[in-house]
């Protein structure tokens, strides 16, 4: 029996073929780093850790990214209020988000890459967006 995936854009359920034979990349939108996290982020979190490990089991070898939104209004009106430096605001909830997934015994990504290490790359991809009509 194969993995069936449903495919938003056909919108059928699809066997799953990896991109590149016994390889798998997820990529997978982490948390904006501001306050707490609640059930939902948990829920994400759980649902995603178990594709990677059934990924896994199956024998395929996976690179695991899960992002952090380590800037945005949220983060900077809460460090205004709080004192705060953006980056010592979102380190903190960060720091605690990781030990969180870790007492559930969701395991940790290849790479938790910063939004704020990226912008450059991001205006890059919405000016491409923005000139082909498609944002």
């Amino acid at each position: 029996m194969s993995l069936l995936i449903f495919n938003t854009l056909t919108r059928n359920k699809e066997p799953f073929v990896p991109l590149q034979a016994n390889q798998i990349s997820m990529y997978v939108c982490g948390v904006t780093v501001y306050d707490y996290c609640h059930v939902g982020h948990a829920r994400a979190a759980i649902v995603f850790d178990t594709f990677y490990r059934y990924f896994q089991h199956l024998g395929y070898k996976v690179r695991f990214v899960r992002n952090f939104t380590d800037i945005d209004d949220k983060i900077i009106e809460k460090s205004a209020k709080e004192g705060k430096s953006e980056s010592e605001l979102s380190s903190t909830y960060t720091d605690i988000y990781i030990d969180q997934l870790r007492q559930f015994g969701i395991g940790d990504p290849d790479y938790r890459p910063l939004a704020t290490e990226y912008v450059e790359e991001m205006l890059a991809i919405i000016s491409q967006l923005v000139d082909r009509g498609a944002a």
